[in-house]
């Protein structure tokens, strides 16, 4: 595949170089200023978010004078596949958030059949993700209106020959969104809620993993996602989110994701979220359910 080997090797240096910036840079300052779990955790494709839905927050706690950033890990087992993700952001004087990640979906050997009758084994699909987010205006805890962000995530497919056979157009594929985040002080039960909005325009099968367009449509569609948190006390919080899908493959039906997850943060440098995940069918397996599991440092 085209450019395969310098992806493969601009990853690994990138992650490497963001975790020494992140950590040079603010070593002596902590995690930043910003208040308590303002930036959000990493979702599985390394921006700032909650596990499926990016929000408009940048991630870490740098202000407007500060820089930060964080590392990730996380994994998805679901009933036919499991998904393993490492990422990181840096974060630029709360303006810029730019965002690495790898996908790593195991098909525990999983067969997919071809149009002549013959299949195709595979042990994995690998994507590379490269983003960046940028804040508009506004702010998540005292705007009026909340925070507002634009961003855009870059996809390359490192493993193309299932997407290409059940149909996909292309091996990459740019995600753009627009995001608003808004806290909400004492909103229910004298609980803090946090309330996000995000309008993604996408070509992606199931996030990139099976590339991008197919048979069925190639052209980009705005896909609608959200997420709601409760804040059970500055450590915890408990919300759903919502991602709605695509269906560009004959192949097989691509449905909405949803989770219910959990957080805890119990200081500036660590943030916990496990989730139950519900991704619907996937290349023709159904009723993809399981857990989520991240863990993210922030410097």
């Amino acid at each position: 595949m085209p450019n395969a080997s310098i992806h493969r090797a601009l990853l690994p240096i990138a992650l490497t170089g963001l975790a020494i910036i992140s950590s040079a840079t603010i070593a002596d300052e902590g995690p930043g200023s910003r208040i308590w779990a303002t930036g959000g955790v990493t979702t599985i494709e390394g921006s700032a978010g909650g596990g499926l839905v990016p929000w408009a927050m940048l991630g870490g706690y740098a202000s407007d004078r500060e820089m930060g950033g964080t590392l990730a890990l996380s994994r998805a087992e679901v009933d036919d596949y499991t998904l393993g993700v490492y990422g990181a952001t840096f974060n630029w004087h709360n303006r810029v958030e730019l965002s690495i990640a790898r996908q790593t979906l195991d098909l525990d050997t999983l067969v997919f059949p071809l149009k002549d009758g013959f299949g195709l084994e595979e042990d994995e699909l690998v994507q590379d993700i490269f983003g960046a987010k940028v804040r508009l205006y506004g702010d998540v805890l005292y705007g009026p209106y909340g925070q507002w962000s634009v961003g855009l995530q870059h996809k390359r497919s490192r493993e193309y020959v299932v997407p290409e056979a059940i149909g996909s157009e292309s091996d990459t594929g740019t995600d753009v969104y627009l995001a608003a985040s808004k806290l909400f002080f004492a909103a229910i039960l004298d609980r803090n809620l946090l309330v996000n909005a995000t309008v993604r325009g996408t070509k992606a099968n199931q996030g990139g993993l099976l590339g991008f367009g197919g048979d069925r449509h190639d052209r980009y569609e705005a896909m609608l996602e959200s997420s709601v948190g409760l804040f059970i006390n500055r450590s915890w919080l408990v919300g759903m989110e919502y991602r709605q899908k695509p269906d560009n493959l004959s192949f097989a039906q691509e449905d909405d994701w949803w989770d219910a997850y959990v957080a805890w943060v119990p200081d500036r440098h660590l943030a916990v979220t496990a989730a139950w995940v519900n991704l619907g069918d996937i290349a023709g397996l159904e009723d993809q359910r399981g857990f989520y599991l991240s863990l993210q440092g922030s410097f």
